[in-house]
């Protein structure tokens, strides 16, 4: 049994995406992080760097006490190399899927994160910041729109590459993307939304939170938040 630490974000739609693709049994234990949920001192022990998500193992690959695991890269290749499925064992093939995932979390999530900061959750329009995540994200946009013109997934066949980036799509509106002007993204995308894997994993995200998780209450949580030592 796998209990994952969860909330309605992105990173926490990939790891029940996978989930949700491979059938492994888990539990979600959700963390509100509109209440600052995600510094309570037991959660801190699995996630010390106190964000959603992370999990625990209880019956991890080869054996021994539960295992913690925290960010949802780390989480994806943990959870694919247990099931041996959507992480190619082939050196070249893993390695497009690594590369692919990386970029996702070194690039696509943090810039896209910024885009909506600025965009839509700033006290004040910043004109300079605005302009230039909104142009970072059209560039990396254009990147995953150029891969997909040659490739029916991200990084060949159906991978946690796609899981990752998957989720970062979903709210192109917000980013101030239209999928129009990328037609390789767009069929991938549409591909994908309509996986039976994936419409179950972002149900159950409905399940758990309906609503906004920013608000005018939440923000103060959520954004500017130096070390908390309490």
């Amino acid at each position: 049994m796998i209990d994952l630490y969860y909330w309605t974000t992105p990173n926490g739609h990939k790891v029940t995406i996978l989930l949700e693709e491979t059938g492994l049994q888990y539990n979600i234990i959700p963390v509100d992080i509109r209440t600052g949920a995600q510094f309570d001192k037991d959660f801190l022990k699995i996630s010390p760097n106190n964000r959603i998500p992370a999990m625990v193992d209880q019956d991890p690959a080869g054996g021994g006490p539960p295992l913690a695991i925290f960010e949802s890269g780390a989480m994806l290749i943990y959870l694919a190399e247990k099931t041996g499925i959507f992480l190619p064992l082939n050196i070249p093939q893993r390695f497009a899927v690594l590369q692919w995932l990386m970029w996702q979390m070194g690039g696509l999530g943090p810039m896209l994160g910024q885009n909506h900061h600025f965009s839509h959750y700033a006290p004040e329009p910043i004109p300079y910041a605005i302009d230039r995540y909104l142009k970072e994200t059209d560039r990396l946009y254009g990147i995953l729109d150029d891969q997909l013109a040659d490739h029916e997934y991200i990084a060949g066949d159906y991978s946690i590459a796609d899981m990752a980036i998957y989720p970062w799509i979903v709210p192109y509106e917000k980013q101030g993307q239209k999928l129009d002007d990328s037609p390789n993204l767009r069929r991938w995308f549409r591909q994908l939304e309509n996986r039976p894997a994936i419409m179950r994993a972002y149900e159950k995200g409905r399940e758990i939170n309906s609503r906004p998780t920013v608000n005018q209450e939440s923000k103060t949580v959520l954004f500017g938040q130096g070390r908390r030592t309490n």
